[in-house]
């Protein structure tokens, strides 16, 4: 599993995710980083899409797997107002994508 799948890893071409980037992180571990993704990187109502297609997403994979977007979803939040205050490595434009992972996790779409 990659463990960091979050906008800045991932490598879209014409609205079709091409590729995964920044490897640092690849281990072997719990799937709930990997499922986190599915409320970080893809559209609003597809989640559930997502899981049902996962051969191994049982519930309490899933509410792991919320956990952690949800602390994602703060990273790039915070991520993003450092930028916006101009502190070093901030990344400005990540701010919007938080908050929109964060409300799609908390209306669980």
């Amino acid at each position: 599993m990659h463990g960091d799948l979050h906008p800045a890893n991932v490598v879209v071409s014409d609205g079709t995710l091409s590729g995964i980037v920044d490897f640092g992180a690849m281990f072997a571990g719990d799937p709930a980083w990997d499922l986190a993704a599915a409320w970080v990187l893809l559209p609003a109502g597809t989640a559930s899409r997502f899981f049902d297609m996962y051969a191994h997403a049982d519930e309490a994979a899933i509410r792991r797997a919320r956990g952690l977007a949800t602390m994602k979803s703060l990273f790039l939040m915070l991520m993003g107002q450092n930028g916006d205050r101009g502190l070093p490595g901030g990344k400005p434009n990540w701010g919007p994508v938080g908050r929109a992972a964060l409300d799609r996790v908390l209306k669980g779409v």
